[in-house]
């Protein structure tokens, strides 16, 4: 089965009357796969050499270049406001590589510091008519730092138990040493500890007792400068 040619051109597209924006970076073809890097660390870098505990169980994941710039730019309004902003990111399964097609920005409730989406069988629907695994999640800190807060972390294991390769995107952009992170929960440390929290609300978590992290970045996501995405605002 060949990849779906239809997000991989060169095209710009602008889908009428549906809410969904083609986006895709022109680059040559002798340019393609040098623009396909690894981010493993918050800022987008990348270190071979410093893969994630759970990097070899999980499949790669393809996501486009313009994912946290155009995201960005549909959440301007609520940071401005100190407002939190949160979509769902879909992907379609081939040949063993997941590829981010798709960005749902919900109806949601948002604060400085959460953002609750509502609605979310119109999530469903687009995500299963198109036959779209929910990959990930993300979302903005518009006045904090960039690390993952004890509800984000409730709300990746909730995506994780689902898809072992789901990750969450933090966006922060007023964090002048990091503004952007992928995050994932450590398996099976991490997820033990979310799985058996019976907290809600802003709770602290205890540390695995063998030292690792409950969470940590992401090294099975990559940049793919040719791979294009819908985005549906539902708000």
């Amino acid at each position: 089965m060949e990849l779906h040619k239809s997000f991989l051109d060169h095209k710009v597209t602008k889908s009428s009357p549906s809410p969904a924006l083609c986006c895709v970076e022109t680059v040559s073809q002798d340019e393609q796969n040098s623009h396909i890097t690894a981010y493993n660390s918050g800022d987008g870098s990348t270190n071979s050499d410093n893969e994630s505990s759970s990097s070899k169980t999980v499949r790669d994941v393809h996501i486009s270049t313009r994912l946290m710039e155009d995201f960005l730019d549909l959440a301007k309004e609520n940071t401005e406001k100190d407002l939190e902003t949160c979509g769902i990111l879909g992907a379609f399964l081939e040949k063993g590589t997941l590829y981010m097609t798709t960005l749902i920005i919900p109806k949601q409730e948002s604060a400085s510091n959460s953002c609750n989406a509502t609605n979310e069988e119109e999530v469903f629907t687009i995500l299963n008519d198109r036959s779209l695994y929910p990959v990930g999640w993300i979302h903005t800190h518009p006045s904090q730092s960039c690390f993952m807060s004890s509800v984000d972390l409730h709300t990746q294991y909730s995506y994780q138990a689902m898809i072992p390769e789901a990750f969450a995107i933090v966006l922060a952009p007023t964090d002048t040493s990091r503004s952007c992170g992928l995050f994932r929960l450590t398996e099976p440390d991490g997820m033990n500890i979310l799985k058996n929290c019976p907290e809600t609300g802003f709770h602290p978590h205890k540390e695995p007792d063998n030292g690792s992290p409950v969470y940590e970045h992401c090294s099975n996501v990559y940049k793919n400068s040719n791979l294009r995405f819908e985005i549906f605002d539902l708000r």
